[in-house]
């Protein structure tokens, strides 16, 4: 059912004071109401938007609003209405004050790699997709910082970037946008040394529910630090496009490497890979990507890549470094993994060679895939304390393993951060809510051991349950009171990441 919304506040902070203490009252939660998009509203609209970005780039048609309701995760996504392709931040902040006054829903599109259906149109709508937008603004190369639009890709920028010996090390995989990986809080396999978005992310330019733009740092500001207010940035960094839309992210670039190496060691269980990852980064090796794989993984791996390592499971090892300072780096981390019963350790200096690892590592979703054909996969991920890693994942995989589900287990292991890939026939109900089980377990165990429900793929609807348990009341409270101060009318990717206040 499509609906656009007249009026919606949500009063998140009902409070009273005594003398004691600030008690929490009654906490009013009405649910988002909007009313219907008829055919003939649905056409108006189209009409309005076609007068500000121009008309062939506004489509009611429904094979592309379908492409952009449904992200690559496991669940049905709602098409919206229409879809708008804007051109530049003013057209953005005009489609905004348009559905700001005529209270229309705002969901916004980047490349739709997401995995927690944060594009879905719940209330219909409009979605925004800002891929036109794809120029590299303002580049400082002797600042090591680069402004981008909201289209602008990794892989675009990387290349860009290439012969100036810089890169841009936020890597999740999918050749997502640079602002929607602002918007999703994203990571990936190079956290560990170079850290995710939040770390990398400068300034950010955003649209408003209300059309106003805001510059999170300041309007052309792009210090390495700054202590002036509140960091409005980093507020931003994990809103998945309930607070506003992102137009514009300055970021940090870092230098290439001299000297890069790749290796694989296959150890006889978790514990032991854990163990030398731990030993790892006590020795201060500045490891560059620090990968576990587990025995269903690398069978996958093979299978799908047509390599040959031994069924185990195995670390993926990067470094980046000088040609003397990489000598030092394998020689000691070769050790601490003989130490700990690490064997066949290979390494990888060709950029071929390191390229087809890595490409293997990428492709872990379709190798996943892979071994069932015709399956889909609920993919979900928890971040714990590096201690407790190989606790967690000992219990994932009993669990999974005793429910019969195919599933492959792999991690950024460097920052405590694992995924699972749980298979499922798409026609077997069953399946697919038993998939969901135990990707909620796994996330109430995370956070029973001091972690987070979610340390990249982010909340959209697939979490939003876990988000209460993670923050309490009082966390929820101040997260609705942020959302109602930025979109008092509830317009902005409504139905995302916050919970109904309990």
């Amino acid at each position: 059912m499509m609906f656009a919304n007249p009026r919606f506040v949500h009063k998140a902070f009902h409070r009273t004071w005594n003398s004691a203490s600030v008690k929490r009252l009654s906490i009013q939660n009405h649910p988002v109401k909007f009313v219907p998009i008829t055919e003939s509203r649905a056409e108006s609209l189209k009409t309005q938007l076609a007068s500000i970005i121009g008309e062939k780039h506004v489509s009611r048609a429904e094979i592309i609003r379908s492409q952009h309701g449904q992200d690559e995760g496991p669940d049905h996504g709602l098409i919206p209405d229409l879809v708008a392709f804007p051109g530049d931040v003013g057209e953005v902040s005009e489609i905004c004050r348009l559905c700001h006054k005529d209270g229309v829903p705002i969901v916004p599109f980047g490349t739709g790699t997401g995995l927690e259906s944060g594009i879905s149109a719940i209330h219909g709508g409009i979605s925004v997709d800002v891929t036109r937008m794809n120029r590299i603004l303002d580049y400082h190369p002797e600042d090591f910082d680069v402004v981008v639009e909201p289209g602008v890709t990794r892989e675009a920028l990387n290349h860009h970037l290439k012969d100036d010996g810089l890169w841009f090390p936020v890597d999740p995989g999918a050749n997502a946008s640079i602002c929607g990986m602002c918007a999703t809080g994203a990571s990936g396999t190079n956290a560990v040394r170079y850290g995710t978005i939040k770390e990398n992310c400068l300034n950010l330019e955003v649209v408003l529910a209300d059309g106003r733009i805001l510059h999170t740092g300041g309007k052309d500001k792009r210090p390495k630090k700054s202590s002036a207010g509140y960091n409005l940035t980093n507020l931003f960094v994990g809103s998945e496009g309930t607070l506003g839309i992102i137009t514009k992210a300055t970021v940090r670039l870092q230098a290439q490497p001299e000297a890069v190496a790749a290796a694989v060691v296959c150890f006889s269980d978790i514990q032991s890979a854990v163990d030398t990852v731990v030993m790892t980064l006590q020795c201060s090796m500045p490891m560059a990507r620090i990968e576990l794989l587990d025995t269903l993984a690398i069978k996958a791996c093979n299978a799908y890549n047509n390599l040959e390592l031994k069924e185990t499971p195995t670390l993926f090892l990067e470094f980046h470094s000088s040609e003397a300072g990489l000598e030092y780096q394998t020689q000691t981390v070769e050790e601490i993994a003989k130490g700990n019963g690490g064997s066949d350790f290979q390494f990888a200096t060709k950029t071929e060679d390191r390229n087809r690892l890595w490409r293997a590592r990428h492709k872990m979703h379709y190798s996943g895939l892979n071994l069932r054909p015709g399956c889909r996969m609920v993919t979900t991920d928890v971040c714990v304390p590096i201690s407790r890693l190989p606790e967690i994942i000992k219990i994932t995989r009993e669990d999974v393993d005793k429910s019969g589900i195919t599933a492959p287990l792999l991690g950024h292991v460097g920052d405590g951060n694992f995924h699972v890939y749980l298979l499922f026939d798409p026609n077997d109900p069953e399946e697919y809510k038993t998939c969901k089980e135990l990707a909620n377990r796994m996330a109430i165990r995370a956070l029973e051991m001091g972690g987070t429900c979610t340390g990249e793929h982010g909340i959209g609807t697939g979490k939003k349950n876990l988000l209460h348990a993670q923050y309490g009341d009082v966390g929820i409270d101040a997260m609705w009171g942020i959302k109602n101060f930025f979109d008092p009318t509830g317009i902005m990717n409504p139905g995302k990441v916050l919970p109904p206040i309990l």
